[in-house]
């Protein structure tokens, strides 16, 4: 299997920006051929680099204002069926088993902080397993470009 070069970690850089860009427009400006474009892109697909193509709502014009991270300390035991529950929660966006403090942090989307606050303390915290929920307030979002590089 041939290894990823500069070309392909711009496509990578390109799409991550904006999925939606067309090959020919890719192409134009990353000045490469048209089909180097994408054959590229089938490759990087093939070899499971490219996962899929998705959108990225803008969840605020949808009324959901609020953002919220709830850190949670579980019980090993009760992990399938804490996971499982959380998914179902409304408003849970990612969840993401950690180290430290906490085991679990999930990212949570709302109309306000008071419905962000409810879910982590009156749904979340009584999960069976859920032995300790605490809630962080998100105050602002930033979303740094993203640039792919080759490995030094």
């Amino acid at each position: 299997m041939s290894k990823l070069d500069e070309v392909d970690m711009k496509i990578l850089s390109a799409l991550r920006t904006d999925a939606s860009v067309s090959v020919p427009e890719l192409s134009r400006r990353l000045d490469i051929n048209l089909s180097v474009a994408y054959s590229r892109i089938k490759r990087l697909q093939k070899r499971g680099i490219i996962e899929k193509f998705t959108i990225q709502v803008n969840e605020k014009s949808l009324g959901m204002k609020a953002g919220a991270l709830a850190g949670l300390k579980i019980d090993p035991k009760q992990r399938e069926n804490v996971l499982r529950e959380i998914e179902r929660v409304d408003g849970v966006r990612l969840i993401r088993e950690v180290t430290g403090r906490f085991d679990i942090f999930a990212t949570l989307r709302g109309q306000s902080l008071d419905d962000l606050h409810k879910a982590v303390q009156d749904v979340i915290g009584k999960i069976p397993g859920v032995v300790d929920a605490e809630i962080f307030m998100e105050v602002s979002r930033h979303r740094p470009p993203v640039r792919y590089r080759l490995a030094s």
